[in-house]
């Protein structure tokens, strides 16, 4: 059934355009002024590459090394930020479990089961590393061990429900099967090409669930269909704040958060860590402040152009081109302006509605987040290469 939705008017259109045309203008000189500062202050913090030389000689340094993955979604390395990400996570579940008015937009699809997928996604992270983690100083070369944060062991445990059966296998799973396809992708198809690593490592993601689920339905100890979902919910008042809260929110629906307060945590933790040393933060480079412009630029613009699409279905994949296509174009073709504005703006368009279009087709049994690695590693595929065709961009 199709919700009725609230006739547009002009005033609140208006409103939402220049609340999200401020949002860019403020981010852009945040950025500007970070760039500035940034070099200028002590670094108390090693660097990326330390950082990474050490990542598995001593249990303190692995620890921090397995919680910066969380944020390598968002092409961040941070613990700090990880550590953000899951406090603001806890605090939303927290907030939302006792029915605050200011818990944010509801955290782990209103499922209320945060704590559950997010301990199988923190496990199935954990043995990603124990794992594989061998072949980062074996390579010499970043892996991308994150995958299973973001996978298949948070969607498993949202399509199936929460217990320790669900949680423990979707962690064995991702570490299992999402990891070492993502390696492989990653080493033997992207380096090789010279492609964004993002194509890899969404790739393995939809590749790894297309055998899991089905493989899931068929073992003995586990539930044999998925778990009722949610009701629908009314369309919210999509003024000025609304978009702010939003775009927010974007930075966390990679790991099925999708809260405000946990971006805000994630965004924290690494602006400090920029400011504790700016080639920490993004794998030794000091591309930060052009990530987070091209990223609220992109995520703002999917918000501005699919709004009806987010009332009239309750949610809606505008985060996609942030966590794909955007910061794809600014590491391949630099921090310029033309990457910035190519990257978040081809994103927005393309990323969001091939998202939508391919999860509304997949059955049932197969949780929808498949259709929106598919729509990241296709429209990245497309925009970064065809980009390269273009005067100015220059790998």
């Amino acid at each position: 059934m199709t919700t009725q939705l609230p006739a547009p008017t002009a005033g609140r259109a208006l409103g939402r355009w220049l609340a999200g045309g401020a949002l860019v203008a403020v981010t852009a000189g945040l950025a500007y002024l970070l760039s500035a500062v940034g070099g200028s202050l002590p670094h108390l913090l090693p660097g990326y590459d330390g950082w990474q030389e050490r990542a598995y000689s001593r249990l303190p340094s692995f620890l921090r090394w397995c919680l910066g993955d969380t944020t390598e979604a968002q092409s961040f390395k941070t613990d700090l930020g990880g550590l953000g990400l899951l406090a603001g996570g806890w605090l939303a579940h927290v907030a939302a479990t006792r029915r605050r008015r200011w818990a944010g937009f509801p955290i782990a699809a209103r499922t209320g089961v945060w704590p559950w997928l997010t301990g199988s996604a923190l496990l199935g992270l954990l043995l990603s590393n124990l794992a594989w983690g061998w072949t980062i100083p074996a390579t010499g070369a970043w892996q991308p061990t994150f995958v299973a944060f973001v996978s298949i062991p948070p969607s498993v445990v949202l399509l199936y429900g929460p217990g320790w059966r669900v949680a423990l296998t979707g962690a064995v799973l991702g570490a299992a099967l999402t990891t070492p396809i993502a390696i492989g992708l990653v080493q033997f198809v992207c380096y090789p090409l010279g492609l964004p690593t993002s194509i890899g490592t969404a790739g393995s993601m939809w590749l790894s669930a297309l055998l899991a689920f089905p493989l899931c339905r068929n073992l003995p100890w586990f539930p044999h269909r998925p778990a009722p979902a949610p009701g629908p919910v009314d369309p919210p008042r999509q003024g000025p704040a609304w978009v702010l809260r939003r775009v927010l929110a974007d930075f966390t629906e990679a790991p099925f958060h999708g809260n405000e307060i946990s971006s805000a945590g994630l965004l924290a933790g690494t602006l400090l860590t920029y400011l504790l040393n700016p080639l920490t933060p993004v794998h030794g480079t000091a591309l930060l402040p052009a990530l987070l412009t091209t990223q609220v630029l992109t995520s703002t613009l999917a918000v501005l152009l699919y709004h009806r699409q987010w009332a009239r279905h309750g949610w809606y994949p505008t985060f996609v081109p942030l966590v794909s296509v955007a910061p794809a174009v600014v590491l391949t073709y630099g921090p310029t302006a033309p990457s910035i504005a190519a990257g978040a703006i081809l994103g927005a368009i393309l990323a969001p509605p091939l998202a939508a279009y391919t999860s509304r087709r997949l059955p049932a049994t197969i949780h929808p987040f498949v259709g929106n690695v598919v729509s990241m590693t296709v429209c990245t595929g497309v925009v970064v290469p065809a980009l390269g065709l273009v005067p100015g961009f220059v790998h």
